[in-house]
């Protein structure tokens, strides 16, 4: 104690006295283990943090880098015009890969036939992302490119080889030069990123084109500059290189390449995101709980150092700084932690991508270390700073107890760190508020429903004898603290069963939006005459179609009463939309894989016997191309189709499922709009390996034709599925651990109360064997309840989850209720009566002289 008044002194004096003893009591704390429950806490929840912040960005990064196999690059100039050479200059000075490529339609000929094509020319670097691979023939087993063609070679589809007639070997004449047709393209890296052209592909060397004489300056010929490299270099040269790309160029990027694989991308970094708020708002109920505990630990001391003469100011201050050294040493330890767990994740999932993961960077270190921080601030700092208040009668009357907390203090702090928190790990202010508010709402929802569950087992306690009476009686006697298990016990079986239950359900229902049977190939360029002959020819080859729908090429003049330049959008996604023509149709039924949003559709399910009705002019547009657009609901939209324009107002918006791989349209207008135009139809369907043979017959059948194989596409787009639900389920194990903690500190939370109880209920005569099933009888009931409470919002936040955030249709699960109130009745009831063993074990005296 004279140390204490020293110490006090000092650090009534001087900062660095302040500091010094806040260390010194620190350190006594460690050593006495009343550190042990919070560290554990706060080392989970910034390791988790560290953890999923490495592990999501290398993740991420590795997705996207992957997906850059749809371009063949990690970033591309697309251009109508030569690219200037600085900048291919720029990136090799900065280090990254470089490839060109040019591409053209033209027309081949072999022999006495001929057909329209679409060239592309390589140069040696092509691909830079993925591997062109070949077959020798028809149906023969592929092989990997190692190089671009030989000169003169050419690589051609095998459509090509059908629509003449002819064989490989073949020569075929392009322009002035002749080139031998000797490999079949396979599978083409940066085909998927517009697979919606009617020529098939003639692929030959970059060097072989001036022989040519096809490109000339008035060609239309498309320039593309292919780079790749670490994804920094790559968003420093595109910082560097966007404001100084010439009017007719753009820069393309994978996510930019298809919407289909932008969604699954999407979907699986909102998965990621969401497995680690869910972890840092349970481990935040941890730290809660074992602040709790703290105090009643601290209290006697505090009351010690108040008889010693220490200011209420003095305490506050001490009590502030050895928070906050206690903060930065366990956040350190943490992001150790989570630096070493990412590693052995990333190690176990190195082999599911084309190459090693990105490295990781030092930014979830400094996320980590304010997140632990702000974490303190927010959910153990209003208790710990009650101790301050610890009346000096304390140490005569052990009675007094710990101060009473705020609980509209403590509420305000969580609630304002949960918010700082979540806006930062969200990184999008409207979500970051939505989930924020829904928090709230639940935590509130659960004290409710806890207080209620409460009270109900106080009237069941006063119906009951025995043990039952005992146990209900527990709850009854402390209901704050009942409640505050309740919700600490519920928190953590909620994580369980997000967990356990309705992550395998909403990872299953994503895994089920592109099945095994989802189409792979695409037929258009159907003639209108041949519409109906299409549709019979695959019915009787038992081929489903997604149907047969039309497709009107026209281009966007005008939104409202605007004229659409390209020119007049900042985002380059947006200037490609406004300069291309866009793929319209019209129908009256809404495709199954299509939900309005906003607005009214005008169709219906008219059955085909009757004439379908008339609308007056509509469009509906896809919610994505809206937004880039600046497209509302009542816009008049103009569109240039086949001469004449049409206008139109937008009477709904409608949100795409991309990843189904259906035939999906960014506008659609009604019958009556655009059924007279002139228009070529479009469907899809699934062809299995062993019915390739078909493929030949169907364009002999209707040679006008052109079958798109999307198959290459269709895997990269499942395998970034599976992909990423192998990396949520791993990130949801730091959840799962959070959820453990809880569930301790909720145990731990009570101890030293009912250790004084038994106590005097040995002193009254109850035995060990009583208590004990007392014990059991209340733990079990507070997990029943628990349970009850973690398994309703654990069904409403799969239901909230699956509609709200990925889009996706949710299907109760029975088995949810069953592990979540039945095996938290028996978990909880098992733990919680073996944890609080040992207070039974005590003599009655030793208990009674430690609480009184």
């Amino acid at each position: 104690m004279r140390a204490w008044s020293k110490g006090a002194r000092a650090a009534h004096a001087l900062p660095v006295g302040a500091w010094l003893l806040a260390l010194k009591l620190l350190r006594r704390d460690w050593r006495s283990g009343e550190l042990y429950l919070l560290s554990a806490a706060l080392v989970l929840t910034v390791a988790a943090i560290t953890a999923v912040g490495f592990f999501t960005d290398r993740i991420e990064r590795a997705m996207e880098r992957q997906g850059g196999e749809l371009i063949a690059a990690d970033l591309a100039i697309d251009s109508s015009r030569p690219i200037p050479e600085r900048f291919a200059d720029e990136a090799a000075r900065r280090g990254l890969g470089i490839a060109h490529t040019l591409t053209f339609a033209s027309v081949v000929l072999a022999g006495d036939d001929s057909q329209l094509v679409q060239v592309k020319a390589v140069d040696d670097a092509y691909p830079l992302r993925g591997k062109m691979r070949l077959e020798a023939a028809v149906g023969a087993e592929e092989h990997p490119a190692t190089g671009p063609p030989a000169h003169g070679s050419a690589w051609v589809e095998p459509r090509l080889l059908y629509a003449l007639g002819s064989d490989v070997g073949t020569d075929i004449d392009l322009g002035e030069a002749r080139f031998a047709a000797d490999e079949l393209i396979a599978y083409e890296p940066d085909r998927g990123g517009n697979f919606f052209q009617i020529a098939p592909r003639v692929m030959i060397r970059l060097d072989d084109l001036p022989a040519t004489g096809l490109v000339t300056e008035a060609s239309r010929v498309r320039y593309r500059l292919l780079l790749a490299g670490e994804p920094a270099t790559v968003a420093a040269f595109a910082a560097w290189a966007k404001p100084l790309l010439p009017a007719n160029a753009g820069l393309l990027d994978a996510r930019d390449a298809r919407p289909e694989f932008a969604s699954a991308v999407e979907r699986a970094s909102r998965f990621l995101h969401l497995a680690a708020l869910t972890t840092l708002l349970v481990a935040g109920a941890a730290m809660a709980l074992a602040s709790r505990r703290l105090v009643e630990r601290q209290t006697d001391a505090v009351a010690v150092m108040r008889c010693l003469g220490a200011p209420r100011h003095l305490l506050t201050r001490i009590f502030a700084l050895r928070l906050l050294a206690f903060g930065l040493i366990a956040s350190l330890l943490g992001c150790l932690v989570g630096w070493l767990g990412q590693r052995g994740l990333a190690s176990l999932l190195a082999g599911w991508f084309d190459g090693p993961l990105p490295a990781a960077s030092i930014q979830p270190v400094f996320v980590g270390l304010g997140t632990g921080l702000v974490a303190l601030a927010g959910f153990a700092l209003p208790p710990l700073l009650q101790l301050a208040d610890v009346p000096p009668l304390r140490v005569l009357r052990r009675d007094l107890g710990a101060p009473r907390a705020s609980v509209a203090l403590a509420a305000l702090a969580a609630a304002a760190a949960l918010a700082v928190l979540l806006l930062w790990q969200a990184a999008d202010f409207t979500l970051a508020w939505k989930l924020l508010l829904g928090v709230i709402g639940a935590l509130t929802a659960l004290v409710a429903l806890g207080a209620l569950l409460v009270w109900l087992a106080g009237l069941a306690a006063a119906r009951t004898r025995g043990i039952w009476r005992l146990g209900l009686a527990g709850l009854a006697r402390r209901p704050a603290a009942a409640i505050l298990q309740i919700v600490g016990f519920g928190l953590g079986i909620l994580a369980l069963l997000l967990l356990a239950v309705v992550r395998v359900d909403l990872l299953r229902t994503w895994q089920d939006t592109l099945p095994e049977g989802a189409p792979n190939r695409f037929l258009i360029n159907i003639q209108p005459h041949e519409k109906d002959a299409v549709a019979d020819w695959l019915a009787a080859h038992d081929i489903d179609t997604t149907g047969v729908f039309p497709m009107i090429r026209g281009r966007l003049t005008g939104i409202g009463g605007a004229t659409v330049e390209p020119d007049d959008y900042a985002d380059p996604r947006a200037q490609r939309l406004a300069a291309r023509d866009f793929n319209l149709s019209y129908g009256t039924r809404l495709q199954q894989d299509n939900e309005v949003i906003a607005g009214r559709w005008w169709g219906g399910d008219t059955p085909a016997s009757q004439p379908a009705p008339q609308f007056s002019p509509q469009f509906s547009v896809e919610e994505g191309i809206a937004e880039t657009l600046g497209i509302t609901l009542g816009d008049e939209l103009r569109f240039w189709v086949a001469g004449r324009e049409l206008a139109a107002p937008v009477t709904s918006l409608r949100r795409v499922q991309w990843d189904s791989f259906n035939v999906n349209f960014f506008v659609i207008g009604t019958p009556g709009l655009l059924e007279q135009e002139p228009a070529t139809y479009v469907t899809s369907f699934y062809l299995p390996a062993a019915r390739e043979a078909l493929v030949p017959k169907l364009l002999r059948a209707f040679p006008s034709g052109t079958i798109i194989d999307v198959g290459a596409l269709l895997d990269q787009v499942r395998g970034i599925i599976e992909q990423g639900i192998r990396a949520v389920e791993y990130v949801f194990l730091f959840t799962l651990a959070a959820g453990l903690v809880v569930m301790y500190a909720g145990i731990q939370a009570s101890l030293a109360v009912r250790r004084g109880e038994h106590g005097v209920l040995r002193t009254l005569g109850a035995n060990r064997r009583q208590l004990l099933r007392g014990l059991l009888v209340e733990f079990t009931a507070t997990g029943l309840l628990a349970g009850l409470t973690a398994s309703i919002f654990a069904e409403a936040t799969g239901y909230v989850l699956a509609h709200q955030l990925f889009k996706l249709p949710f299907t109760p699960n029975p088995w949810l209720w069953v592990v979540g109130v039945l095996g938290s009745g028996v978990a909880i009831g098992l733990a919680g009566t073996l944890g609080t063993y040992r207070a039974l074990v005590k003599p009655p005296l030793a208990a009674l002289r430690r609480a009184g």
